[in-house]
């Protein structure tokens, strides 16, 4: 007998057992005939989320690779994901973490009717990585403090993380950060059959008090100082494709989940599903959050001088806006796409201003009935003076792209905008400043007194060496250089730049050609380039359909340009295009 089994486009998620029953001369008998999993599909043109484009199927779904976007809107970093979402038992880990937190919105869960609906399976998931009390799948550590877990960035896929869940009773992984969230998350989703893909912001705002306003409160030497608000270097989140039938949406578009649990205020949350699109029209009553995800891509910066810790003076300075730069992975190439203009209109246009005074008006109940004119005035009150009203232009320029252990290299520009001579003194320092924004120890600073003449244009070379910088940059290779004005001089000038710090290689080097069940070898190579010892170094190799869990070589110390390769053998299991990820980690990074 050959059963076909036809499900409608509206069945709920989850494991199905599939029994058969049998009466004949009035004996009943029943018989299992296995089981079976029903998913979302995105090829259905009657399901939610039905995406009707075969390469972005193949991306948003079939693909296991992934890349994170990091560092900074000037110097973008990336590294590769493994998603996995086809490996053994991820489905089931998917559907337990589906019935973890099936009391989230729905109290109880006996007739699994919202399992059909991938909005509420995304919600569901969204608040299971993170946000659950005692069953999330991930934590973030606090105050940057991990040294009862893994190191939130050593992670290279999201197998590993959710096998850890689930074989340790459904307790939270330690440690995680904003992109192992945003992954996890697309594995699940992708899982479950939700089209997804991760979403680099950056200078990402997290503001308590003020939704559409960040401050930044830095000393006379240029430190920036710990307050409220936090400038995030960069923060990812997660996009799912799903049509909003509870929006009375017809077809299926991006919807907005973030995972990582912000500051609101009202305690920290995560965030979505909120429909990308309202969020660029400043549609805030039509969704789930959507005044939080407007306000992290459209908050205004303001920038503090405080002078003994009492009065606070605005300075004159020229900002990178706030979300200005959104990306993810290119469909079917390791390139990014700039996604923005899904996000924001071009700032400055009629439409960016009309969904920004619309958006502002939810925000800001007062202002329900004001005109535009009167937020526009209230908005530029708030905003720091351009450097160019006070007669100067500045800016801090790379000059090389600096490695671990060598000199970072800069030119700090200086144009005089004026027909008189100008002379001032600056503070100049730096700083480490961990990718959520939060200011670490300044390690450099100097004084220096700079003279202009009429119209003159100045180039001073800056360095800062390995020497200085090298031990307290840790696993935040990133760090803020500042020159700021001394007030007595008079009006106060401030020109800042966030430097990433590029980590040494890791080359692979297949050495046979991988074939299915068949034993293949890899050479894996590091060179030390520091002018010290590399201690307690670690390297961690991993790769959907090549290992079945992640290989640990430990790698004992390295001494100065010592170059260390390790052969390493394993047998691909299924068929595919696969990728071998090495991870390098020691006591410095």
């Amino acid at each position: 007998i050959n059963i076909s089994v036809f499900l409608p486009s509206n069945a709920c998620i989850g494991r199905y057992i599939l029994n058969m029953q049998i009466t004949s001369c009035g004996h009943t008998y029943q018989r299992c005939l296995g089981d079976f999993y029903v998913l979302f599909n995105p090829w259905c043109a009657d399901d939610p989320v039905y995406m009707d484009n075969q390469a972005h199927r193949e991306e948003y779904v079939l693909n296991e690779h992934g890349i994170l976007y990091e560092g900074v809107h000037k110097h973008i970093t990336s590294r590769p994901w493994h998603f996995g979402q086809f490996e053994d038992g991820i489905l089931d880990i998917c559907l337990k973490i589906l019935d973890m937190g099936a009391s989230y919105h729905h109290g109880s869960d006996r007739d699994h009717c919202w399992r059909n609906d991938p909005v509420h399976v995304s919600m569901v998931v969204n608040h299971m990585i993170s946000s659950h009390t005692t069953n999330s799948i991930m934590k973030i550590p606090e105050n940057n403090d991990y040294l009862k877990g893994t190191k939130p960035f050593s992670w290279n896929g999201s197998v590993p993380i959710l096998q850890q869940w689930y074989n340790g009773r459904c307790r939270p992984v330690r440690y995680g950060y904003c992109g192992s969230l945003a992954s996890v998350m697309c594995t699940v989703m992708r899982c479950l059959g939700i089209p997804s893909r991760v979403v680099t912001s950056f200078c990402f705002p997290c503001s308590i008090e003020n939704p559409l306003g960040v401050n930044e409160i830095f000393d006379c030497t240029g430190k920036n100082l710990c307050g409220k608000d936090k400038i995030w270097r960069y923060h990812c989140w997660n996009e799912s494709w799903m049509a909003r039938r509870d929006l009375n949406q017809c077809c299926g578009d991006w919807q907005c989940l973030d995972p990582t649990p912000l500051e609101t205020g009202r305690g920290s949350a995560c965030s979505g599903p909120t429909w990308v699109r309202s969020i660029r029209e400043g549609e805030l009553d039509l969704d789930y959050d959507g005044h939080h995800m407007f306000s992290r891509v459209n908050s205004n910066y303001v920038g503090w001088l405080s002078q003994n810790n009492a009065q606070k003076i605005k300075f004159s300075c020229d900002t990178w806006p706030c979300g200005k730069y959104l990306i993810t992975k290119s469909v079917g190439s390791e390139q990014f796409e700039d996604i923005t203009g899904s996000y924001k209109y071009e700032l400055g246009s009629v439409k960016n201003k009309e969904a920004y005074f619309r958006a502002y008006r939810r925000i800001h109940p007062g202002y329900c009935n004001a005109s535009n004119c009167h937020i526009e005035r209230e908005l530029s009150s708030l905003k720091n003076p351009f450097l160019s009203d006070s007669g100067i232009n500045m800016r801090l320029k790379m000059a090389n792209c600096p490695m671990y252990g060598e000199d970072i290299q800069l030119h700090w520009l200086l144009e005089n905008l004026r027909n008189e001579n100008k002379t001032l003194k600056f503070n100049l320092c730096a700083q480490i400043i961990t990718y959520s924004g939060c200011p670490m120890d300044q390690f450099w600073k100097e004084s220096v007194n700079v003279t202009l003449g009429p119209r003159e244009v100045k180039k001073i070379p800056l360095c800062i060496s390995y020497s200085q910088y090298g031990p307290y940059l840790c696993d935040h290779n990133i760090m803020k250089v500042v020159a700021v004005s001394d007030p007595e001089s008079g009006e106060v000038l401030m020109v800042s730049r966030d430097i990433v710090i590029n980590r040494p290689p890791v080359i692979v080097k297949l050495l046979s050609q991988p074939r299915l069940k068949v034993p293949c070898t890899a050479e894996i190579s590091f060179c030390n380039p520091l002018q010290e010892d590399m201690k307690n170094c670690v390297m961690t190799l991993e790769g959907c359909g090549l290992f079945k869990e992640p290989m640990t070589i430990d790698l004992g110390t390295l001494a100065s340009n010592q170059q260390a390769r390790t052969i390493v053998e394993f047998t691909p299991y299924r068929l595919g295009s696969h990728r071998l990820l090495a991870n390098f980690g020691c006591h410095k990074f």
